[in-house]
């Protein structure tokens, strides 16, 4: 629970991080819009590589750290997609949503 938790945490920083400026910020100098999200991305990092010594330490493959985490991601994203960036949900990212989710339970399947 604590490795899903500090992915969870981590990719919250990594989505503002990479996104925050694509609402309100496409005019603001990108060297600054560029430093603004390394110190976000420094506390991303912060929380990843924690989780993943963790994970790796109580018995997850890299392959399912690496796994888990993209699922993660798309469901922040998702989230981040629709409450910041105001775009709509389609089909097609519960298809996406479905296909990542498959490939978490076939690497975790029989472990």
């Amino acid at each position: 629970m604590q490795v899903i938790l500090l992915l969870s945490l981590s990719n919250i920083f990594m989505t503002i991080a990479w996104y925050w400026h694509l609402k309100g910020g496409m005019n603001k100098p990108l060297f600054g819009v560029i430093l603004l999200s390394w110190i976000i991305a420094f506390v991303e990092y912060c929380l990843a590589v924690p989780a993943n010594r963790i994970g790796f330490a109580g018995g997850w493959s890299a392959g399912q750290l690496k796994v888990a985490q993209e699922a993660i991601a798309l469901i922040v994203f998702g989230i981040f997609m629709v409450t910041v960036l105001d775009e709509p949900l389609h089909w097609r990212h519960g298809a996406a949503f479905t296909c990542i989710m498959a490939a978490v339970a076939f690497l975790f399947v029989g472990k």
